[in-house]
């Protein structure tokens, strides 16, 4: 009988229940023992490890759909990566956790995890020597290398749709604009996509250049006197400094535009799993449990032409543009960004979107 583990790490999203509850349901099947870590690495810190045994009541399938991690995402009090590299005790973490896993007497490892998270795995793969590392990436960014979705992406997509929908109905009575601000980090596809879902009347996103003139221009030429720009928070705006969407908005209310914004924040992050997501969700735990049967390990699960397959670790890694962690001194992060060729672009641009300066 295998003994497995899951956790969940880094930010959460909606898809982290229904994938924990599908793994569980596919390991039971197969007579396996399932535990849950909770808080992440957090949890692998503390002694005892904090841990749950899994069962058929623990996370009941009717909650599957709930938004956020029945295992939680860690604390921001307690020693993690950030803060180990931080204060000098990475080793003696990372100690720490290889000494919780091996207590665990685990067999397998599946981490939920975002494009921080799968490269920390990576940087630090010794921790999990001699056990089936297994990642499922998750995050509502869309920033991992090799992957065409990611858990939580669509959820988020239909959260921030759904806030702009709302949004526009104010602005039409009001004949005003909403500079509305995105999550996504430094990439732009969260506001790309749910731009062209609304009907955006700009779309700003940290992988094309824009010209305020231009932007300015672009709204006053506008059909209505009404709208939403979205501006990804991942911008940024030569001489100026403070919330992308505030510096959008002093510029166009210099130029005499109406205009107001409006922070949907963690509103993105939250909401009932979308079909799609739970999908998703149901099609990666599937992967996750046949590469356990197979043997494979330091591997992610990789939605890529309708299929669903592991690829490695490494390849994973080595397949985005490598930066440094911002926040972890010495560790690498692996990123992926919307590509100058996305067809998205050239859809957004027919639709008459301002998407910067493409040509």
């Amino acid at each position: 009988m295998k003994r497995i583990g899951i956790m969940t790490t880094g930010g959460d999203c909606s898809g982290l229940n229904t994938v924990i509850q599908r793994l569980y349901r596919a390991a039971s099947l197969r007579g396996w023992q399932t535990i849950g870590i909770l808080d992440g690495t957090d949890g692998l810190c503390e002694t005892p490890p904090r841990i749950i045994e899994f069962n058929d009541n623990t996370l009941p399938i009717e909650a599957a759909r709930l938004a956020g991690s029945f295992l939680h995402n860690g604390r921001a009090q307690a020693l993690n990566f950030e803060t180990a590299a931080k204060t000098g005790k990475l080793e003696k973490f990372n100690k720490q956790l290889r000494k919780s896993l091996l207590e665990l007497k685990l067999d397998a490892v599946i981490l939920i995890g975002g494009n921080g998270s799968l490269s920390l795995a990576w940087c630090n793969r010794e921790i999990y020597n001699g056990l089936q590392l297994i990642c499922i990436p998750k995050t509502i960014d869309m920033d991992i290398p090799l992957t065409d979705k990611t858990i939580g992406f669509n959820t988020a997509v239909q959260q921030l749709t759904s806030f702009c929908d709302q949004l526009m109905l104010t602005a039409r009575s009001h004949h005003r604009w909403f500079v509305t601000q995105t999550m996504g980090r430094d990439c732009g596809q969260l506001a790309l996509n749910a731009g062209i879902a609304i009907g955006a009347t700009a779309i700003l996103i940290p992988e094309i250049k824009f010209d305020v003139d231009s932007l300015i221009n672009h709204i006053k030429k506008s059909p209505t006197d009404y709208g939403i720009i979205l501006v990804s928070e991942g911008i940024s705006l030569r001489g100026h400094s403070g919330k992308p969407a505030d510096m959008i908005s002093r510029k166009l209310t210099a130029a005499g535009i109406m205009n107001r914004t409006a922070y949907p924040e963690h509103t993105q992050r939250v909401g009932d799993t979308t079909a799609a997501d739970r999908i998703l969700a149901a099609r990666m735990a599937d992967c996750a449990i046949h590469a356990i049967e197979n043997n494979e390990t330091y591997v992610m699960t990789a939605i890529n032409d309708c299929t669903c397959k592991t690829v490695s670790l490494q390849q994973f890694f080595e397949s985005g543009e490598v930066t440094p962690d911002p926040n972890i001194p010495d560790i690498k992060t692996s990123d992926a960004y919307i590509s100058p060729d996305d067809p998205l672009l050239d859809i957004a641009t027919d639709m008459g979107i301002y998407i910067g300066e493409t040509k």
